[in-house]
């Protein structure tokens, strides 16, 4: 069961009725997920039951952590850090990311308060995430990575600096309990977030200390997040940038998979029965990324859901996704 392979790592937390401490590392801007996913972490924050750290960007585009940051304005949430990839992957431009941040209003004022102007303003994700690392209990903070690996290998490859006489791993091993992963396909083909950055997929499921729980392709795409949301549960206000960014990615209406989301309602509830486990086992990644799941010795595991779970998951994700700022 879910609930019995993570008791370990949660009893402490859990204990204490504490929020689950989450890094958000994401490829935003190429599919929609992220920002269902980046919504999901908001109202969880807001019923006490995560609390989202920081945000680091895996798309190498400058509106990616504008509009993370405006997205983190509209709930509230302001100062949450933002971290950035340098010379990273996917750095085209993307209507959904776009939109929003260029949206203006009559008078020319942006419709969506931020702080950041461009990528360029918001701190490097590597020494982002050892600063917040460090500063955090040992043991403590789940990792949600839903995009391309390159921002975590990096921080397994990091060196001490000011803000940790550890290395990479060795911090991420003290301070981290759990890595919650979009990746890779069970049967195992070539999937999009390993695909495009094969060598740092490869680093992080070789390297990687603490459990990881693998959210395949299957998953999400048997989810299907409803246009109906979009219209119905966004509409009370006029502008929102989750559902501008949603029209912005594709013509509506469409129901989209929700890869991502998976990532993070399992990430923060670990004993909700929303998903079932593969055993225990490691993940390999072939040079076109394709993965393979060997069971035996190792801590991955990989998600699986009947339609019973499917439909309980799903619900969970729109209440979550939709839920107004502070509510």
């Amino acid at each position: 069961m879910l609930r019995r392979f993570l008791l370990c790592l949660c009893c402490a937390v859990a204990a204490a009725g504490a929020p689950v401490p989450v890094l958000f590392d994401t490829d935003m801007g190429n599919d929609i997920d992220d920002a269902l996913a980046l919504a999901m972490l908001h109202s969880l924050e807001s019923r006490g039951e995560a609390k989202l750290l920081a945000v680091t960007l895996t798309k190498d585009h400058p509106h990616a952590a504008v509009y993370v940051d405006l997205v983190n304005h509209f709930y509230g949430r302001p100062r949450i850090p933002v971290g950035v990839v340098r010379d990273g992957k996917t750095p085209e431009a993307s209507p959904m990311i776009s939109a929003p941040v260029e949206r203006r209003d009559t008078a020319g004022r942006p419709v969506y308060p931020r702080r950041l102007a461009s990528g360029r303003d918001a701190d490097e994700a590597v020494q982002l995430l050892r600063r917040i690392l460090a500063a955090a209990d040992d043991r403590s903070v789940v990792f949600v990575q839903v995009g391309f690996s390159t921002n975590l290998a990096r921080l397994l490859a990091s060196t001490p600096d000011a803000a940790s006489r550890l290395g990479g791993r060795d911090l991420v091993a003290r301070k981290a309990r759990l890595l919650s992963i979009m990746a890779g396909a069970f049967p195992g083909k070539p999937e999009y977030n390993v695909r495009v950055d094969v060598p740092s997929a490869r680093t992080v499921f070789d390297e990687w200390p603490t459990p990881i729980i693998v959210s395949g392709f299957e998953i999400g795409r048997e989810i299907l997040y409803p246009a109906a949301s979009i219209e119905r549960d966004f509409a009370y206000v006029l502008h929102h940038p989750v559902a501008d960014a949603y029209r912005a990615y594709r013509k509506m209406p469409y129901d989209r998979t929700t890869w991502d989301l998976t990532s993070v309602l399992v990430a923060v509830r670990p004993d909700g029965e929303y998903f079932s486990l593969s055993a225990t086992g490691r993940v390999r990644v072939d040079d076109d990324g394709t993965t393979h799941f060997a069971p035996g010795a190792g801590s991955h595991r990989y998600l699986t859901a009947d339609a019973a779970q499917r439909a309980k998951a799903l619900a969970a994700m729109v209440e979550l996704a939709s839920q107004p700022p502070g509510h």
